[in-house]
């Protein structure tokens, strides 16, 4: 059968328009990596000098005539090895990107699910942590890295502690994908000051802090290891408490802060530590 010079043309002028798409799909698809690749450094920057002012603010540090990079630069910076809890000399902290390391074997190991309430998947096998002494060189601030899945994605963080490593000096989570006006609420200021005073250990330095259905009361047996839950946002408020606890525990950075307060012991009351 011999095609009529009008079905010729009509079939060149659909592989023309099939090669035309297909040109600006490739060229489009090439500004897109090129992009990607020349902007990583911007964006690595931007999400390091965010986590930065978070742990400034958190410290208090905040000051009008101080740069946030000036500020950040007086905490001491040291890099744990979570299952002994020392520190480990050699490490960058600076250069440390957590999602990264949770895809490495040699930065981090699989958990078992009876082993995850905070459902990460994977431990890192160090973590940074940040120090803010007090002029007389005792400890003034501690501040752990924390993370742990919600409703929707995993919240990624920062716990502030006061130098007696019990009380809440304050939280903040720096990435998350939670529902707005429900588990995104995380980022309220008004529930984030909530926060401030709390107790996170019992006396037997066992994590208590949760976050309870309604409202806090100061008559409310145990207020001071309880916070305001977020309301409507049930699975975000049991992952931040799940994260918590695990973080706060034996798995997470309880051999860590066992050093600390061992060390604070045996100095009789200068806590002035790595």
């Amino acid at each position: 059968m011999i095609e009529s010079p009008q079905t010729m043309n009509h079939s060149v002028s659909n592989r023309k328009i099939l090669g035309i798409a297909l040109a600006v799909c490739l060229v489009c698809s090439l500004i897109v990596a090129t992009a990607a690749v020349t902007l990583k450094p911007l964006q690595t920057a931007n999400q390091l000098a965010a986590r930065q002012r978070v742990l400034v603010e958190l410290a208090g540090l905040n000051l009008p005539d101080s740069s946030i990079e000036a500020a950040y630069r007086q905490f001491d910076v040291y890099m744990v090895e979570l299952d002994s809890g020392e520190t480990r000399q050699g490490l960058s902290a600076e250069n440390f990107d957590l999602k990264q390391a949770l895809r490495k074997e040699e930065w981090s190991s699989p958990l078992a699910r009876t082993d995850d309430p905070a459902n990460i998947r994977r431990k890192p096998k160090y973590l940074p942590v940040y120090q803010l002494r007090n002029r007389d060189g005792s400890l003034g601030t501690l501040i752990l890295p924390v993370f742990g899945y919600g409703l929707w994605s995993t919240l990624y963080g920062f716990i502030a502690l006061d130098g007696d490593l019990r009380t809440v000096k304050g939280i903040r989570f720096y990435e998350h994908g939670e529902t707005p006006g429900l588990g995104g609420e995380v980022d309220n200021l008004g529930w984030l000051a909530r926060w401030r005073g709390k107790v996170v250990f019992d006396d037997n330095w066992q994590p208590r802090i949760e976050l309870v259905k309604g409202n806090v009361s100061d008559d409310m047996p145990d207020h001071q290891y309880k916070v305001d839950g977020l309301s409507g946002a049930t699975m975000t408020t049991r992952g931040i408490n799940d994260l918590l606890k695990y973080w706060l525990g034996d798995t997470g950075f309880g051999p860590y802060l066992l050093r600390l307060r061992q060390q604070h012991s045996n100095k009789g009351g200068n806590n002035e530590t790595s």
